[in-house]
């Protein structure tokens, strides 16, 4: 049975489309909701799933930030901008 790879070698610039994919769909699934809720007849059968989908993009996108590496001098106080 074959296993997971948990290796990636991927560059700043892919995890930068890959965070910008993923803000795509998110603003394509929000607007999705906010076209549902703005024509109450129409129905919304698939809320709950737009909903999901959108809490695991926004999970990801957390784990993929906790994951950066931010710069800090070395010597000195960092003041922050």
């Amino acid at each position: 049975m074959p296993s997971y790879n948990k290796n990636f070698e991927l560059t700043v610039e892919d995890m930068e489309l890959i965070e910008d994919a993923l803000r795509t769909t998110k603003r394509s699934l929000n607007t999705v909701v906010i076209d549902q809720d703005a024509d109450p007849l129409r129905p919304c059968e698939n809320t709950r799933e737009v909903d999901a989908s959108m809490k695991r993009i926004n999970d990801l996108l957390g784990r993929l930030h906790n994951q950066k590496n931010f710069y800090r001098p070395k010597s000195g106080a960092y003041i922050g901008g």
